[in-house]
């Protein structure tokens, strides 16, 4: 807490202020608010469509109302525990994982028969009488934000043994969202209002025999215990570049943990990168580095004009075994109420309390940039943003210039502190130096004029 406070004594802003001192505290591990999108969460709709002889027809469908968090592959995977004797005698659009035990059934038997069932998406080229709309992606769901109509993933599944009636209905317990790994938690599914289905000529509405909503929420801490990228920030009108903290993301440690890390000019890489079975494909093997992050953001401050000044952001890509599809970056700096012109990059502010506009959601042009490849000489994608100065609040001074938040795909980036930010060249110590010669000056005249009296 200490280097807080004195870390605080260069940035004297209201708004630097509040920002450090939240990042000199640490939320509880329940954690799960998000300031940049307050209303965010996936809302999982579960229709009953139908009464069938033993039981029902639903369609379950995840809508992710979440403006800049997706689920990227392998995709979601979602479980609940069934309140009575339910079974699963058949799906469309979807799979449980693990059939169960079935033996008691004579003749037919059930899709899945556990008591806590765990449901993926089916794949891209299904075939065509096993879909239904909004299935099929490999359980992807796109942000709400960056891609409105693939921010929804549903399934069909008929229910037996789950009773006819509303009144004999049990709703499912404990539901569960993974996607990929922990970090949403998920509270109790509620009975709503029933939600009404228009057809596609718009002349005729049908509703749900019933609807039960559940809502689940992200949080970081809960999705990985060590953080997943970092920021370093440079300028021109200073020498030094401010790296991401050391040890941000793990240290290497190749001695006690061997292979958790690769070095880019390791003779043995190609190997080690494709050698999967021997260790969870979905953890990050990484480059060798001081930060040891998965992904890093670079913030540099290019050029000033008269009027206006220019940013480039790179993002780099450290981890041999992910490609970042549709991935995202928001950004959180007081200028963006006045961004000029994006390069390469598409831009949307994100405005969560309305007045205040200085945050922006970025990501890739589509078939261009929106994929950012594993690490290598193609793992980054850069762009470079031009701001306009407003002169009541422009300054180069204070590391003003740098971003106060960075998210990649959702998750927090840590920050440099703000102590070993670039800083501008002091106007005062030339002041200084240039009272200093001229008092020289002057001694040296008079002792050269009283020398010769």
């Amino acid at each position: 807490m200490e280097l807080c406070f004195r870390s605080l004594l260069r940035f004297i802003t209201p708004t630097v202020l509040f920002f450090f001192l939240l990042s000199c505290f640490s939320f509880t591990s329940t954690e799960a608010y998000d300031a940049l999108d307050p209303n965010g969460n996936i809302t999982i709709k579960w229709d009953l469509i139908s009464w069938t002889p033993d039981g029902y027809v639903a369609v379950v469908t995840m809508f992710n109302f979440q403006q800049y968090r997706h689920i990227q592959a392998p995709g979601w995977s979602l479980g609940w525990t069934w309140a009575k004797k339910e079974v699963i005698w058949s799906m469309i659009g979807g799979q449980t994982t693990d059939q169960g035990d079935c033996s008691r059934f004579k003749g037919n038997i059930p899709h899945c028969c556990r008591k806590d069932p765990t449901v993926v998406d089916l794949l891209p080229g299904t075939p065509y009488n096993q879909q239904i709309a909004n299935c099929c992606k490999g359980g992807v769901i796109n942000s709400w934000v960056q891609d409105p109509s693939n921010a929804a993933s549903s399934f069909q599944i008929s229910v037996g043994g789950a009773g006819t009636t509303n009144k004999t209905v049990r709703v499912p317990k404990n539901f569960t969202l993974r996607a990929p790994g922990p970090g949403y938690t998920c509270g109790p599914a509620k009975v709503g209002k029933p939600t009404k289905f228009v057809t596609q000529d718009g002349r005729r509405v049908t509703q749900a025999m019933m609807t039960w909503n559940v809502t689940c929420t992200y949080s970081q801490f809960l999705a990985q215990k060590t953080p997943s990228c970092c920021v370093s920030l440079s300028s021109f009108y200073n020498d030094t570049i401010v790296p991401c903290p050391t040890c941000t993301c793990g240290c290497q440690n190749n001695i006690t943990q061997p292979g958790s890390c690769v070095n880019p000019d390791s003779p043995y890489l190609a190997s080690v990168v494709s050698d999967r079975a021997k260790t969870n494909s979905l953890a990050p093997l990484v480059q060798c580095t001081s930060h040891m992050c998965p992904i890093r953001v670079h913030w540099h401050v290019k050029l000033n004009y008269k009027d206006y000044w220019r940013v480039k952001v790179t993002i780099t890509n450290f981890n041999y075994r992910m490609n970042y599809t549709q991935w995202n970056l928001v950004v959180q700096h007081p200028n963006f109420d006045n961004l000029t012109q994006l390069f390469s990059f598409n831009y949307k502010p994100l405005t969560p309390y309305e007045h205040i506009n200085d945050t922006a959601m970025l990501w890739g042009v589509k078939f261009y940039n929106d994929l950012l490849s594993q690490a290598g000489p193609l793992g980054n994608v850069q762009s470079e943003l031009l701001f306009r100065k407003d002169k009541s609040t422009f300054t180069f001074e204070k590391g003003w210039a740098f971003p106060r938040r960075i998210y990649f795909n959702g998750d927090n980036c840590v920050m440099p502190p703000p102590d070993a930010y670039p800083f501008l060249p002091s106007s005062s110590l030339r002041q200084n130096i240039s009272l200093l010669m001229l008092l020289v000056t002057l001694f040296l005249s008079l002792a050269f004029h009283f020398s010769f009296v």
